[in-house]
């Protein structure tokens, strides 16, 4: 939180008019309701697996507000879903989705198998975004997004697929 504090502190006494953090879709409750918005970032506490992280990330919505209040700052943020593109992290204990099915798949291809099995039930859904496409939103917020409320970037909800379509 203080790197986040130190930030925003120095872009006001710099003068900057602008600012957009990035937060994270783990600061929305555990127990919600779907679809979400950003209505709800502070309705409940986050899942206990994320707490801290999960409180920092919204920690700087609570510092947006205070800023615009104060000194009239448009200091913003945005709230991707899932990322993935080039440079991705595919290592097999930290990777997310996408890339640590591209590596799992990648492992059984060069070990010679042929069965590619994805634990869980497959049913959980997530939206995903290129990390160029992420970029021009980011582009579009810093350039045409005039409010302090955080926003949500993600795909239309017609576009979430199942852990199951993605590994086919």
């Amino acid at each position: 939180m203080k790197i986040n504090d130190n930030v925003l502190q120095a872009c006001f006494e710099e003068g900057v008019t602008k600012v957009i953090s990035c937060l994270s879709t783990c600061i929305f409750p555990d127990k919600t309701s779907y679809p979400i918005d950003e209505t709800m970032v502070h309705n409940g506490p986050p899942h206990p697996s994320n707490f801290g992280y999960s409180y920092a990330k919204r920690m700087i919505d609570v510092a947006n507000h205070g800023y615009y209040e104060q000194h009239g700052k448009v200091f913003t943020s945005v709230v991707p879903c899932n990322v993935f593109g080039a440079h991705d992290n595919f290592d097999k204990q930290s990777s997310h989705v996408i890339p640590g099915l591209i590596r799992k798949l990648n492992d059984i291809m060069e070990q010679g198998g042929k069965q590619f099995e994805v634990l869980g039930s497959g049913k959980p859904l997530r939206q995903f975004i290129y990390s160029l496409d992420l970029a021009r939103l980011f582009v579009w917020v810093l350039r045409n997004y005039e409010s302090v409320e955080p926003i949500i970037l993600s795909v239309d909800e017609s576009d979430e697929v199942s852990i199951s379509q993605l590994a086919e």
